[in-house]
């Protein structure tokens, strides 16, 4: 049978333009179900935990950085900084191994090498001698080796370390993206308000979310209240620092971290009407290897976001979602404007029982309530706030795995202090209990 040529290319054309057809029906049923795929799947917002505040080999720590990174995924932290003194972990370094070994122990090579293989540890010179070396990775350059989508991320920052009136001033810078030189000042008041603005115009610049804050400020007993509240563009510091030394709990003469926080607060919700100073707690780690001082998992931060990144992670942070804790987790912590209720849920251990403090400031009229006369952030409270006594003041406790407390008005803010019977797995002073620590809510004005 002899078929039409005409009527033969007449079919395929149809058949291709069909098939075609089909094709295109199938993809875009198929792009609107994923499109839509994608917008259901969009992550709910959940705790990070995270430690900002760490040193390494790059200044004057004793580990090697990726094995920090490694310590720290292995025990389900989301993030890390490495803040070394100055410095960024950047550019070629060599160290010598006597160096390094004088800081740990004679094992720490061989560990390293277990750990990332021969292939990937470099060294230069012969064993033995003074000039056998031991390159220094890079961030940018192991970060690959350790970093998990959704799971583990390094962030790049720096301990900007400076001196004034013989005094340390230190402020760490998270998410920068070079290192930033101390600026100096002839106070330490100046020196904080010089290195700050130095950080914030960095973020300016470089159009990417940093966090500044300041370190320890009982080390060296350094910082005073007055100073902090002043320096109205530092919005964090460290209520807990995990390292031994830096005089958490104060002494006879010198507040403790805690009391200086709501001295603070105190004047700057009252004498300069700015935010309150939110609390952050850190590591400070230097010891990976057993010694006694500032060794890992002491302190961190939770952090709640949508996402597991650096810039969400700061958000989240400058908006107060966050947490610090020395051992004691929260399920939630929820602030409702309407309601002025501060609720929080304790996720509890077998065995273990908690303790909230709910602690205001009071506002400057108000009678009803007062401290003991002998209460230290009382005594340490500077000349400039009247009425001493209202500052700091503990207007309610719990025990419930719940609680909440729901503000009266005459509170300038309000913030918790969870604080369990169980003992910290590793204290950095004594008779330390475990304990979290929520921001301070209800001053914003309505």
């Amino acid at each position: 049978m002899q078929t039409n040529p005409s009527l033969h290319r007449s079919c395929t054309f149809a058949f291709a333009f069909a098939f075609a057809f089909a094709i295109l029906l199938v993809t875009g049923c198929l792009t609107f179900l994923t499109s839509n795929s994608i917008e259901a799947a969009e992550p709910e917002a959940r705790w990070w935990k995270g430690n900002l505040h760490t040193h390494s080999l790059w200044s004057d720590g004793d580990q090697f950085p990726e094995m920090i990174a490694d310590w720290y995924r292995e025990r389900d932290y989301n993030f890390v900084a490495l803040t070394d003194h100055n410095v960024l972990s950047e550019g070629i370094r060599w160290m010598p191994y006597n160096a390094i070994v004088k800081r740990s122990d004679d094992g720490i090579l061989d560990r390293y090498k277990a750990r990332f293989g021969n292939a990937w540890v470099e060294t230069r010179g012969e064993p033995g001698t003074p000039e056998f070396a031991v390159r220094l990775k890079p961030l940018d350059e192991f970060r690959n080796l350790v970093e998990e989508r959704n799971q583990f991320i390094m962030i790049p920052a720096e301990e900007i370390s400076d001196r004034s009136e013989g005094k340390p001033v230190h402020i760490n810078a998270t998410n920068v993206t070079e290192a930033l030189k101390p600026a100096g000042g002839a106070t330490v008041r100046e020196t904080m308000q010089n290195n700050l603005r130095a950080i914030l115009e960095h973020e300016k610049s470089h159009g990417r979310e940093v966090l500044p804050h300041l370190n320890h400020p009982n080390f060296g007993y350094a910082v005073t209240a007055d100073d902090l509240a002043a320096v109205v563009s530092e919005r964090f510091f460290e209520v807990y620092n995990g390292h031994p030394g830096v005089n958490q709990l104060g002494d006879a003469t010198h507040p403790s971290v805690e009391s200086i926080w709501d001295t603070v607060n105190a004047i700057r919700r009252t004498a300069l009407n700015v935010p309150p100073l939110m609390g952050i707690a850190t590591d400070d780690s230097h010891e990976y290897h057993g010694k006694s001082g500032s060794r890992p998992g002491r302190g961190w931060v939770m952090v709640r976001s949508q996402y597991l990144t650096p810039e969400h992670l700061i958000r989240a942070m400058k908006r107060g979602d966050f947490y610090a804790s020395s051992g004691v987790t929260l399920k939630d912590v929820q602030y409702d404007a309407k309601t002025k209720e501060l609720k929080l849920e304790i996720t509890p251990e077998d065995n273990v029982t908690y303790q909230t403090e709910f602690i205001a400031t009071l506002q400057p009229d108000d009678t009803d309530h007062k401290h003991a006369s002998d209460d230290t952030a009382h005594k340490h409270a500077p000349d400039g706030i009247d009425d001493k006594q209202r500052v700091g003041q503990r207007v309610f406790s719990s025990t419930s795995l719940s609680p909440s407390y729901q503000l009266k008005g005459n509170e300038l803010y309000v913030r918790a202090v969870v604080t369990s019977n169980k003992p910290h797995q590793d204290p950095s002073f004594k008779d330390q209990f475990q304990q979290a620590w929520t921001q301070p809510v209800g001053w914003e004005n309505d």
